[in-house]
Parts: C-alpha cells; structure tokens; sequence
C-alpha cells in the first residue's frame, strides 16, 4: 500500500466479510488499493442459515464455519480477531479492547445484532440463544447431559414463533425423537406471522407431525433453571422445563448506541440508499444495526439475504467514493425465503416457485452453498456432501 489509505470492516458476518471479499476484488488503479481490514470477536466465520444442522448431525462445523484466515488466505485482506470498544469519529480511528488501533478513511459497520434478554426475569441467566457458532455448542453440551440421563422425557421450551423458533423445534424433535418433549411459545396468534401462508401451513403440519406443543397468545413472565411461568389469557400458569431457547428479538450492539449519529427508536442508524449514514458519507453500515429503504423506498428486512445484496452495493460504493466515481443506490431484490422443517424436509418460496419436503431441502442447500463466502470453500463443502454417501456406506461395513 503506496498511500496508507484504509476501509476498516468491523463485523465478519454477511454484511462485512462479504463487503471484503468484494471490495479486494476491484480494479483499483495502481497504488490507489486500500488496505482492507476486517475486525471481528471470533475467529471463524458462521453461515447462521444451516447452524441448525449441527444439531442433528447433518453438517460438520468446518463446513458452516470455516477460519477467517482460511477464507482470507489468497487475498490481501488483513484479519484482525478483537473487540471494538470505541470509535473516535473526529479523529476516524477504531479501538480495540486490548488497544489496538486502525486508522479508517472509510468504515463499514456490519456488527449484527444481539439477542435482547433482559426484558424478562431470568432471561439472561437462564436461557439460550441461537445466534453463534458458541451458541450451538452450549445447546450441544446442554442435549448431551440431558440425553445421557435417565430421565424418560426431556422437555423443551422455544420462545418465539419465527423461522428460527419453529425450525429449531424441528430440528430439536428429529433429535430426540420419543423423548422430546418440545413447546413453542409465541406471543403472537400465529407462527411465522409475517410469512408467505404456504411456509405456515408446512411449517404447521412440520410442528403438527412432530407432536411439538404450541402456545399461542401467550406471553413469558419469569423463568428459572427449571421452570417457565407463562401469562395466556390472563391466566398464569408455570410449567417445569429442562431446557429454555430463546429466538426473539435483536438489539444494537452498545459500542453503536454510544456513538453520535443519526438513530431511530431501535437505536438503528439511519443510511440513505447509498448506504452511507446520514451526514457522515464515510461511514457505511449494513444488516441489523440498519435502518435502510432502497432506492424505491422498500424498508429492506434484516435478513441474510439482505445483508448480501447490500455487501455487492456497499463493496461498489466504497470503491466509488474512493476513486471518483458515482456511487449507486441500493436496490434490494426479494428472492424468496426457504426454511428447514427437521431432516431432509424444508420449504422454498419465491420468484413464483413453492416447493416442501425433500427437494426443497436439496434445492436450500445448493442454494447456501452457492452463497458460501469463496469458492475453495464452496469446492470443499460440495466434495464432502457428495462424498458422504460412499463415506457412510464403508463407516456402516466397519
């Protein structure tokens, strides 16, 4: 790097590695390329969509969360594992909590968000996420006492009726088959309720034909290690549970509440099509921490989804401010939504295709991984599923 110019990414999740993969990729005139830093807490990168398939064994870890160096390898993208814990805007520098600091002429933030659990008592103490590759190992750990127990049932309650709610009680029944014992609880009088009605009715069925209890209407009052007391209709009741998932809900980090800029109600900062933050055209921020209307105006979703369209946007946009060119406003393209239903069943709608069952489930994942980060990855991961038959058949001769 000729002339110190930086983009400091904070967050490796879709929003910031992929707006790096993009970024590294340009044609930036000869000593004009800046040096790309991407800054995350972890070390890996999570693919969240198929998270749920560790729980059955469907897909190994590498596969879904493969190193940031591994991905990174054959660019000149610089990795940096920490923490930010503040951001001097005046000065443009970033501050890591074992004070390591980066300098940025353009920053990206794409932190994601975090699963609020102070809002009801013994939340924070008591149940589990399902946001991180951490996360799955500490449900992982949790099934694994439980299942080798002696217990006859093992009872589970979900908070919340969304896709990741109603795909975890799936994948948690095809589990434990007999001995599950699995409610979900939704405040809401309906599941998936902002959801197309041909993903509802297979979820339901899905629900239905796994014997998974739905509480309807029905709110979370308090929780202990082992017991949920639930509101519904007035009415209380308190119910002993092994296990308690939480799945509703997302809130800023506090590093981006702390800073001086444009917020809504939510604390989400406020960009404009660009996906600049308002009056400060050398921030970029992406996915969850982000209240952002494309182009025509559409309020775009915090999805996955989303956040990858607006990495190829950003990406482009960086590269523009920084070498003269117009910037292009956002336009995000509603694909569709696809969802797991348990072990080889899942639903896929959009661009007018419905799909369930066992198709639906190939067609997702070819979908996923097509979208992982690189295409090493994508060549590994393709090689191992197609090899796994032939690997099954000779573990089973064994």
């Amino acid at each position: 790097m000729n002339n110190h110019r930086s983009v400091c990414i904070l967050g490796g999740g879709f929003g910031g590695l992929y707006t790096a993969l993009r970024l590294a990729q340009f044609p930036w005139q000869s000593g004009e390329k800046p040096e790309i830093i991407l800054i995350d807490q972890r070390d890996r990168f999570t693919f969240l969509p198929l998270l749920y398939e560790l729980l059955t064994g469907e897909l190994q870890t590498w596969e879904i969360a493969p190193p940031y160096e591994e991905l990174l390898a054959n660019t000149d993208i610089k990795f940096y594992q920490g923490t930010a814990k503040q951001i001097d805007l005046k000065k443009q520098k970033v501050q890591l909590t074992d004070e390591r600091e980066f300098n940025y002429d353009r920053l990206v933030l794409a932190m994601g968000g975090e699963t609020p659990l102070d809002a009801v008592e013994g939340a924070r103490e008591y149940a589990t996420g399902f946001k991180s590759i951490e996360d799955a190992y500490k449900l992982q750990e949790k099934l694994r006492i439980l299942e080798a127990s002696n217990q006859d049932f093992i009872r589970i309650a979900i908070v919340g009726g969304g896709y990741s709610g109603v795909e975890l009680a799936c994948k948690l029944a095809d589990r434990l088959k007999s001995r599950g014992r699995i409610r979900l609880v939704e405040q809401g009088d309906r599941i998936l309720n902002r959801s197309p009605e041909f993903n509802q009715r297979a979820a339901q069925q899905a629900l239905a034909s796994r014997q998974i209890w739905l509480d309807l209407q029905t709110k979370v009052a308090s929780m202990t290690a082992n017991s949920l007391t639930l509101v519904h209709q007035e009415k209380i009741d308190t119910i002993p549970v092994d296990l308690i998932l939480w799945t509703v809900g997302s809130q800023v980090v506090p590093l981006v509440r702390s800073l001086p800029l444009a917020k809504n109600e939510r604390n989400q900062l406020l960009v404009n099509s660009s996906l600049q933050v308002v009056d400060r055209s050398e921030i970029f921020a992406l996915g969850d921490l982000a209240e952002c209307h494309d182009a025509t105006g559409q309020r775009v979703p915090p999805t996955a989804q989303a956040a990858l369209q607006q990495a190829d946007y950003a990406a482009w946009n960086i590269w523009a401010s920084m070498s003269g060119k117009p910037t292009l406003p956002f336009h995000y393209q509603p694909f569709g939504e696809m969802m797991t239903l348990g072990e080889e069943n899942a639903t896929l709608t959009g661009l007018g295709i419905k799909l369930d069952g066992q198709f639906a489930d190939v067609a997702r994942k070819l979908i996923y991984l097509y979208r992982m980060p690189t295409l090493e990855h994508q060549v590994k991961v393709a090689f191992n599923w197609m090899s796994r038959p032939l690997q099954d058949l000779l573990a089973k001769k064994i």
